[in-house]
């Protein structure tokens, strides 16, 4: 019998729901608003009587609406149209959440309301609708303009600074209070965690789903992704994280692979029936008595939301360098709030921290900027115009000038060392954040380890002693790779500061103090770093000693094997992230960026009877032959930094060679002399 309920209760959703969003179809109305309006029909306060009888099911399903929904948030995030708008982005997204969160958070005091229903209106109102907003571009026929690039960009930021406000909310709505401290924990955990399973998935999930695609069956590509969904969903919960943090990470994985244009409308099916069914859901919530009673709330904070974030966005746009049209498309394209408001006010019900008027108020102020948006679009070149008429001359020259200027300084070149520090420590920093991940990782197993009868003898240190030990193996190839960037680093580092004018014949031994510094310096911090990690888990001194001695032995025999392990798997990544299809909108581009991203360092040592000792750099030809090029000279503990072309080789001196890797493969070949 409870079958039949469930089926009865089912069929009503999806009966109404289907009807409704023909009527809202054929009057070019965003259909999500038929499916709110459905679930008001259908909900327990709308007369005569609800045709729902058996709520439970259905929020089960708007469960998986959730997840359903969030992936495929997920697989509209794009690693590199963040990249390609990342400085807008982050500055109109950050300024845009700062303001209306304060905006919301005001609005709602002023209407008396509690302070964690105000604080959870401000989150509310801060993110706007990727959906909607997609949909709404692509009916208009705009999503290839300059502006919907740069809303993309800043929606994908919004959606990553939901996630963390989702994480910071539920710390708040738990513990009353959320300190400094909390929040740095909070964030740096989270950051942690994302980057870690962002880099993981990345080198693994893409590969996994190229090898299911060459069965050429559709069924088993679309149960991986499923699997792939539920799976990663579940490990995030079990983390005691939101599940739709999860379900969005998963879905930005997979929407790196080459199978995403498949996957997608394999996916899509069945995302559009949970999605109806988790707005349904949030129609069947709404009482229009509420809304009717608060009325006055739902016309200010709409207000709010149009005024505030075309204000907010259009600034953060132009003081990153864009005009004043472009800026203004971009605010008015912003302008309402959607799904993640309804994550964020469901979170609110469910952690029982907000009264009960606070979500239908923020659906009702969604689906009205929803209707808005179309005409919001629309208008923008109007209200430009405008604007360039009755704003004084000499307001509109100087923002004029000051976006010209900006443009003008993004173009200027950074020199190739420069380029090269920026990389390579952003790599550093990727090495030390999934060092931190492996470590954070085995401390949760041995906690949730410590009370099974299985133990190890005390006099290896216990579990822990292993966890520890079995973590700095894992971490293996990224503390090498580290340390041979740290290498990098110190030696361009030092040739960029002391030039041979300033110092004359010091300036080798200066380089060589400087670069010796940095490189004991970076050193020692990353060690403190692993000690201050992996505290939790430290062997007792003695046996701590042993360990670092195997790890040693260890690494002095596989050093080359690691060096392969950590390149196999940045070469995965690069495939993944670099070797995307050129940008059809840009016929040309500059050589540089494509170099750096692959270029490496490799040291050769001269033999005696390699065909280059006793040559000149310019006799050998090296980077006309093999591409790469000579950029240290290492010769009885003296470093030569950019050796002239008139610099003769000797035998044993070691050279540092920069180029890509088929580059160095050739070149070591070529100097070995076979």
């Amino acid at each position: 019998m409870q079958s039949v309920t469930f089926l009865q209760d089912l069929a009503a959703v999806m009966i109404v729901a289907g009807v409704v969003a023909v009527f809202f179809h054929y009057f070019k109305q965003p259909v999500v608003l038929g499916y709110i309006i459905a679930g008001v029909i259908i909900g327990p306060h709308t007369p005569p009587f609800p045709l729902v009888s058996d709520e439970a099911s259905i929020e089960t399903l708007a469960q998986l609406g959730v997840i359903f929904l969030m992936f495929s948030l997920g697989l509209d995030f794009s690693l590199r149209k963040l990249r390609e708008v990342g400085a807008t982005a982050l500055i109109a997204a950050g300024l845009e959440i700062v303001f209306m969160v304060f905006i919301g958070y005001q609005t709602g005091r002023f209407f008396g309301w509690s302070t964690m229903d105000s604080l959870f209106l401000g989150a509310i109102l801060s993110i706007s609708s990727t959906t909607i907003i997609i949909k709404a571009l692509a009916e208009l026929g705009k999503t290839k303009e300059k502006f919907a690039e740069l809303i993309f960009g800043i929606l994908i930021v919004e959606d990553i600074l939901a996630i963390v406000m989702i994480a910071l909310l539920s710390t708040i709505a738990l513990t009353g209070t959320l300190q400094l401290r909390e929040v740095v924990a909070t964030v740096g955990q989270l950051g942690i965690f994302l980057v870690a399973l962002l880099l993981i998935g990345l080198i693994s999930v893409p590969r996994l789903l190229g090898y299911v695609a060459k069965f050429k069956s559709d069924e088993m590509l679309l149960i991986t992704v499923l699997a792939l969904c539920f799976g990663v969903s579940l490990l995030v919960v079990k983390l005691e994280y939101s599940v739709a943090l999860g379900a969005f990470m998963i879905g930005a994985i997979i929407a790196e692979s080459r199978e995403i244009k498949k996957i997608e409308r394999l996916v899509e099916p069945i995302r559009d029936m949970f999605s109806a069914v988790f707005f349904v859901a949030i129609g069947m919530l709404i009482d229009p008595l509420m809304l009717v009673e608060y009325a006055l709330p739902i016309a200010v904070i709409t207000v709010a939301v149009v005024v505030g974030k075309v204000l907010t966005c259009s600034f953060g746009t132009f003081i990153a360098g864009h005009d004043t049209r472009t800026s203004m498309q971009v605010g008015m394209g912003l302008a309402q709030i959607g799904e993640f408001s309804f994550i964020i006010a469901s979170l609110g019900l469910t952690l029982n921290v907000t009264s009960d008027f606070l979500y239908p108020i923020a659906v009702t102020v969604s689906a009205i900027t929803t209707l808005l948006t179309p005409y919001l679009i629309k208008s923008s070149d109007r209200v430009v115009n405008w604007f360039d008429r009755v704003a004084p001359k000499s307001l509109v020259g100087y923002l004029k000038l000051y976006s010209g200027w900006v443009e003008s300084r993004g173009v200027g070149q950074r020199n190739q060392a420069t380029r090269l520090i920026r990389k390579w420590a952003w790599q550093m920093g990727l090495n030390v954040v999934l060092i931190t991940g492996v470590f954070i990782v085995a401390a949760y197993i041995a906690q949730r380890t410590s009370g099974l009868g299985f133990q190890l003898p005390e006099w290896v240190g216990g579990q822990k002693s292993f966890l520890w030990f079995s973590s700095v193996l894992v971490t293996l190839p990224f503390f090498i790779a580290t340390f041979r960037k740290l290498q990098a680093v110190s030696i361009l580092v030092a040739d960029v500061s002391v030039t041979r004018a300033a110092a004359g014949e010091n300036a080798p031994a200066i380089r060589a103090v400087i670069a010796n510094t940095i490189l004991v310096v970076g050193v020692a911090a990353l060690c403190l770093w692993v000690l201050l990690i992996g505290t939790a888990l430290l062997p007792p001194w003695p046996i701590l000693f042993v360990l670092l001695s195997i790890i040693a032995v260890v690494t002095a025999l596989l050093w080359r094997f690691f060096i392969q392990i950590h390149r196999t798997a940045r070469f995965a990544l690069n495939e993944i992230l670099l070797q995307s299809p050129p940008p059809q909108s840009h016929e040309s581009r500059e050589p540089m960026p494509v170099l750096l991203r692959e270029v490496e360092l490799e040291t050769v040592t001269i033999a005696g009877t390699s065909p280059a000792a006793g040559k000149l750099i310019r006799e050998l030809e090296l980077r006309t032959k093999t591409g790469a090029s000579v950029v240290v000279i290492g010769r009885a503990g003296v470093r030569t930094i950019n050796p002239g072309p008139d610099e003769e080789l000797k035998a044993g001196d070691q050279l540092l060679l920069l180029g890509h890797r088929n580059q160095l493969d050739a070149a070591r070949v070529y100097l070995a002399g076979h």
